[in-house]
């Protein structure tokens, strides 16, 4: 009689050998979990009973700093990195590695960026810095030069959403530097 797999392995959600390592280092986990609208960076201790989160931020709560780009993107990941990195300082959490789950580790994915944002907020987790997104992309600049290449139409179709918030998108990197003052600010 064959042995049938766990659920979650099953339906491809969990990679067991790689969650083992990882509860059996002891140390706690910074979950990274993007979607194709929102980011969200948690701090998470396993626990007898399950998994216990000690930290978490999300890319919606930039909104309420007055964060008009898009919730999905690279800037808003370092934004939410970098938000709850200063969580985590104040919480004085350490020994934090990092749990990506089953995305693979693609140069400068928004996984990434988040890191970044966590590890310029003075927190310290081993990684390769070759893997980390470069400022340029993460300031939102590479919006910034492809709107120039638009005319104003398909500026206006492509980023109806930003012009809607208010925010023209060639301006993402200004922006930026406004909304990681702010975060810089509160904590």
């Amino acid at each position: 009689m064959k042995k049938l797999a766990f659920k979650r392995r099953r339906m491809g959600i969990t990679d067991y050998n790689q969650r083992y390592k990882l509860v059996m280092s002891g140390k706690n986990r910074m979950v990274i979990r993007p979607s194709l609208n929102h980011i969200s960076v948690q701090v998470v201790r396993s626990e007898k009973n399950g998994d216990k989160t000690l930290v978490s931020a999300h890319s919606k709560e930039l909104e309420k700093l007055g964060y008009k780009g898009h919730c999905g993107n690279c800037t808003s990941a370092y934004l939410t990195g970098l938000l709850c990195g200063y969580k985590i300082k104040k919480e004085g959490i350490n020994g934090i590695i990092l749990d990506i789950g089953l995305k693979s580790a693609t140069k400068g994915a928004n996984i990434f960026a988040a890191l970044r944002g966590v590890i310029d907020a003075g927190i310290e987790i081993p990684h390769n810095k070759k893997i980390l997104p470069d400022e340029k992309r993460i300031r939102g600049e590479h919006i910034a030069s492809y709107t120039s290449s638009l005319n104003k139409k398909e500026c206006s179709k492509k980023f109806s959403n930003y012009i809607k918030k208010g925010l023209k998108p060639e301006e993402l990197p200004v922006h930026f530097d406004e909304i990681k003052s702010k975060i810089e600010e509160i904590t």
